[in-house]
């Protein structure tokens, strides 16, 4: 068969169909199944995306380059930086806790962008090189990771905890963490899947689904969103386009997924029974749980903090295991509104899986805040590894969850998620 005039796009909800049909400036496209938002259209061209790219990584070495704050206390002066936290948290024996904060607060976004960078300039020069599948499949994979605007809240709580104690003056490195907050999250928006369609459409790539076959199985890949034939009587397959593994769906979901959820669960109870944070000073070392920090701040009227706390670090951890326990035991089709449901609340433990890790950022800022040797320091505590587990395995486990198999469950097979291409829609 031939292929479509218009590029084909895959739900990945609901796998269903549709051809990806231009929209106006600003707008959204939404499916028709399933009502998730498949693309939109930027105001900014590539060469705008390369420029608040460029403008990113500035401010980026700023913000690691440069003290968040300056503390005083009793004559001695201190300035904290990131990097100091994590060098700091690995010297006093807490290397799980550097690695993952490292990782998710520094790594990661560093990498993400510099791999957009190299992205969007083999793409202003109208070439795409030999490596680009493989570059833009490590791109696509960072964005879950990469967790700044967390670790801005997490500065946050971290000055807010610290301005009884010592005098304290903002630097730099806070405003530059909070401007690339801003960029990153703009940045959110020029991802690997909108690389590909600005590709698509300047004829660099081959478009999705322009080879399909009649009869053959219908599959998308999940990295580059490439609609494409699998071999005959196969679920799974390696992408035309990028080289990814393509599977009809994802592998032994159940099976991972319960693996995740069931060991998030086990680390639940240590990451909030064991103290998070150990406070050293003349009179003692007194221990802090995650609750404990949250009546803190109330204690000290900083009622609003201690509430995103409390929701980010105690109610999101717990809403997650029930909503994927749920997904996971309610997959019988029930119908189409309610199924439509189901992947509302999919989409929402997607949304607010990495803002668990906001107790952990704050205990590694505060070690490196609150080092005056002699009158207070900040260690972290035998819960903080712990409680860092739980939010990895939680958002593993939701990486894991197929919801495209609920929308199987309505008793046709796969191929109800996979409407035939001469049935397919345009997205609206």
């Amino acid at each position: 068969m031939k292929g479509s005039r218009q590029p084909l796009i895959a739900c990945p909800q609901c796998a269903c169909l549709h051809e990806r049909a231009p929209i106006p400036v600003g707008a959204q496209a939404r499916c028709q199944r399933c009502d998730h938002v498949l693309y939109g259209h930027s105001r900014l061209s590539l060469s705008g995306w390369l420029a608040v790219n460029i403008t990113a990584l500035i401010v980026f070495a700023v913000a690691n380059g440069f003290p968040i704050a300056t503390l005083k206390l009793n004559g001695m002066v201190l300035q904290a930086t990131l990097p100091d936290a994590l060098i700091l948290t690995w010297e006093q024996g807490h290397e799980a806790v550097a690695v993952m904060t490292g990782l998710f607060g520094f790594a990661l976004p560093l990498a993400q962008l510099l791999f957009l960078l190299w992205a969007l300039l083999e793409l202003c020069r109208r070439q795409v090189p030999a490596d680009f599948g493989h570059g833009m499949r490590v791109l696509a994979a960072m964005p879950v990771w990469s967790m700044v605007p967390v670790l801005m809240l997490g500065i946050l709580v971290a000055i807010v905890k610290l301005s009884g104690l010592a005098t304290l003056g903002t630097e730099p490195g806070l405003w530059a963490f909070a401007a690339l907050t801003v960029l990153m999250t703009a940045l959110s928006r020029a991802g690997a899947r909108h690389l590909w369609r600005e590709a698509e459409d300047a004829g660099l790539v081959e478009a999705s689904g322009a080879a399909l076959a009649e009869g053959l199985p219908v599959a998308a890949c999940e990295s580059c969103g490439c609609v494409q034939n699998l071999p005959p009587g196969s679920v799974a397959g390696r992408c035309r386009r990028c080289g990814a593994s393509v599977h009809l769906r994802k592998p032994i979901m159940a099976s991972r997924a319960w693996a995740f959820v069931v060991a998030a669960t086990v680390l639940y109870f240590p990451a909030n029974l064991l103290p998070v944070m150990l406070l050293r000073t003349p009179a003692g070392t007194s221990a802090h749980t995650i609750l404990g920090g949250v009546i803190e701040l109330w204690q000290m009227g900083s009622w609003d903090l201690a509430l995103v706390v409390f929701v980010a670090s105690i109610v999101v951890p717990m809403t997650k295991l029930f909503a994927l326990a749920f997904l996971l035991l309610h997959q019988r089709w029930r119908g189409a509104e309610v199924q439509r449901q189901r992947t509302r609340l999919y989409e929402f433990v997607e949304f607010i899986g990495q803002w668990s890790m906001l107790d952990v950022f704050v205990v590694i800022l505060l070690s490196a805040m609150a080092d005056f040797p002699g009158f207070t320091q900040v260690t972290a505590g035998p819960g903080a590894g712990s409680f860092g587990l739980v939010v990895v395995f939680t958002m593993l486990a939701a990486m894991s969850y197929d919801p495209r198999c609920g929308w199987d469950a309505r008793g046709t097979g796969h191929s109800a998620s996979m409407p035939a291409v001469d049935e397919r829609r345009r997205a609206t």
